[in-house]
């Protein structure tokens, strides 16, 4: 059975209708999760938490979609790049 893991993240956007973060070095990193469930609870709880800030946004990164191990790896990452 695959691993289905969850990234929790968030950070301060330069303009909060971009998804740009204004400091990379400051990103919150919350944690990563075996589910959705699990990564939605602990996005929720650090997204109420600064929700009087507009220009904080947490998000939920799906790590599980970047990489299918039955897929023929692609010419980039057989160069090791």
């Amino acid at each position: 059975m695959a691993q289905r893991l969850h990234l929790v993240f968030g950070g301060e956007l330069v303009d909060p209708s971009k998804n740009v973060f204004k400091d990379i070095d400051d990103l919150h990193i919350v944690g990563m999760y075996p589910s959705y469930a699990e990564a939605y609870d602990a996005w929720k709880a650090e997204a109420q938490k600064t929700v009087d800030n507009a220009h904080m946004r947490y998000y939920i990164a799906h790590i599980h979609r970047l990489r299918d191990e039955e897929l023929e790896a692609s010419p980039t990452e057989e160069l090791g790049h």
